[in-house]
């Protein structure tokens, strides 16, 4: 039986679970976690739902959650309304709760829902203007309960991210990993109460080097990295020049440019360079992005990447919901990449300049056969399925606009 039929059996099967169902897809330290968009033929029956395992979280915390995000955006009888329930009974409770979000991420968020989350028992609210540290964002999404458990996906603290966006993370409860993750927080919580207290932010001090075997984190911008968290724009090029045979790479978008409001987008050639280095020495790439990345300035780059020996790249349209159109949604968010079925890397950035050189992300770097394949698969489903189609050269694509109709 095929790999795509398998996953396909697997899909029906998983629609067909609760969603506290324990079936779940992991190795030592790390629980892959994917959010199924509702109304589609995916599934994934091994991995459970982002909003199971949120609640989950928040419901076994016993002293602290801490929760750092781009934007916060509920919907009345959501799965996101339901994890606002479980973490406000966590405040009730006793828990000490910390939410950071991005001063830029205000205006994407619902004004009810900060209005909600600020009202929580226990929960302290702080905005960071992460541009004063860096000039980038708080891009990363991610949590941590108790200093033992995180949580970190392309998921952000928005409704849609839990039933209509195809999302991956991560559950961990590696120690080391999970240390890492609160001293990011850490850092950035307190960053955020120097600049408003007019104060210099220091930096981390220097440490231990880098992990890089085993299964690590990696972060950006380097310069507020805790000792020992690698530099997610030295590891990615990295990696993919270690690569021998295939990497696969799900994204939003893709392009050796940086994002702004300006739309000027400067050029950005680190991760580019070394894709199209890996396909000139017989790497099979396998690149597969969302309907957003063909706009006038993105499509000429990845059409001239597409046109190389050993690149193929594939744009993934997801159909409407029955419910009709929602702005911002019906759409693959991931961002994942699997090398030689062997390196697993789960993450919350864009492959664009403005997310690895300025902005917060994290990134997780699994050498893990298991993870690996598992993490192929999940690329293999979309990839083989409906909804992906290869990049034309020729065709002219609609220019995106995610937010109407």
């Amino acid at each position: 039986m095929s790999l795509s039929i398998k996953l396909r059996i697997a899909g029906l099967a998983g629609l067909l679970l609760s969603p506290l169902a324990q079936a779940d897809f992991s190795i030592p330290g790390f629980e892959l976690v994917h959010t199924v968009p509702v109304d589609t033929t995916l599934g994934t029956a091994d991995l459970r739902q982002t909003g199971a395992v949120w609640i989950e979280l928040f419901d076994g915390a016993k002293d602290s959650i801490d929760i750092g995000q781009f934007y916060a955006v509920d919907h009345p009888g959501s799965v996101m309304d339901t994890v606002i329930d479980h973490l406000e009974a966590a405040g009730k409770r006793g828990v000490k709760i910390r939410f950071l979000l991005e001063e830029k991420g205000i205006r994407l968020s619902e004004a009810s829902t900060l209005e909600r989350l600020r009202a929580i028992p226990n929960l302290t609210f702080r905005v960071l203007p992460y541009a004063q540290l860096s000039g980038g964002i708080i891009h990363a999404k991610y949590m941590l309960v108790d200093g033992k458990q995180a949580f970190i996906g392309s998921q952000n603290f928005d409704w849609r991210s839990l039933e209509h966006i195809h999302e991956t993370g991560l559950r961990i409860t590696d120690a080391a990993v999970v240390g890492q993750v609160q001293a990011i927080f850490d850092q950035d919580w307190h960053a955020q109460a120097a600049l408003a207290d007019k104060q210099p932010v220091p930096l981390p001090a220097a440490g231990e080097k880098p992990v890089r075997t085993g299964n690590y984190l990696v972060a950006s911008p380097q310069r507020y990295n805790p000792p020992g968290v690698g530099d997610s724009q030295l590891e990615l090029p990295r990696l993919l020049g270690e690569a021998k045979k295939e990497v696969r790479v799900q994204l939003l978008d893709y392009a050796p440019l940086s994002y702004g409001p300006d739309r000027t987008r400067p050029y950005y050639a680190v991760i580019d360079n070394a894709v199209r280095a890996a396909a000139a020495r017989g790497v099979s790439i396998k690149l597969m992005v969302s309907n957003w990345n063909t706009d006038k300035l993105e499509l000429p780059y990845l059409k001239s990447l597409a046109v190389l020996p050993n690149v193929e790249i594939k744009i993934v349209t997801l159909p409407e919901a029955k419910q009709g159109f929602i702005p911002y949604a019906r759409v693959i968010h991931s961002k994942t990449m699997e090398i030689d079925g062997q390196v697993a890397w789960v993450g919350t950035s864009n492959w664009l300049g403005g997310y690895l050189d300025n902005s917060r992300n994290l990134e997780v770097v699994m050498r893990s056969e298991e993870m690996a394949r598992r993490v192929g698969e999940l690329h293999e489903q979309l990839w083989e399925g409906p909804y992906a189609r290869a990049l034309s050269l020729t065709d002219e694509y609609p220019a995106p606009h995610p937010g109407q109709h």
